[in-house]
């Protein structure tokens, strides 16, 4: 098993943005995005909000010197929308308990479709997530990022059809 690709990772977690009741993405109402994080703080003028962002991840090897090596992919989402006063803390307090709610409510149901044979977050590892509060005072963005990894079994064996003979 070669582990999940990046493509089955966003399709779910837009899945997961599409059928949530307070983020509501779909083609002609976008709350779902795949960047990175400063491109958003850097003041894009055509993000929807609630907003859930997807980012890249960057993956290593563990190996332990044994038959079974394991591919260790580090991600993260945010959740984030926008107060346009940066002194209103009882509105930003008010809003970061709303994308932790939604953030537990995702995580949920990450932790349900584990059961899933088929699942891309299959190997989900939950106690590796963590979450961090942020704020973009400038552009009124306030969020959590939720930073996971996901550990599954990699296989090393040689594939003959992916080389020439020589």
């Amino acid at each position: 098993m070669q582990g999940v690709k990046f493509s089955a990772l966003v399709a779910y977690f837009r899945k997961l943005a599409t059928e949530h009741v307070e983020i509501r993405h779909s083609e002609s109402d976008k709350h779902f995005y795949r960047f990175e994080l400063e491109e958003i703080l850097m003041g894009l003028n055509n993000v929807k909000y609630p907003a859930m962002i997807l980012e890249g991840y960057k993956f290593d090897y563990t190996d332990n010197k044994s038959d079974n090596p394991v591919k260790n992919r580090q991600g993260a989402f945010v959740l984030m929308d926008v107060v346009n006063d940066p002194g209103d803390y009882d509105k930003i307090h008010d809003l970061w308990d709303r994308m932790e709610e939604i953030g537990d409510d995702i995580l949920a149901r990450i932790k349900a479709d584990k059961r899933n044979p088929g699942s891309p977050v299959r190997d989900f590892d939950l106690s590796s997530v963590d979450g961090s509060l942020i704020a973009s005072e400038i552009a009124g963005h306030y969020g959590i990022r939720f930073t996971f990894t996901i550990n599954c079994r990699y296989n090393f064996n040689v594939n003959p059809d992916r080389w020439i003979a020589g």
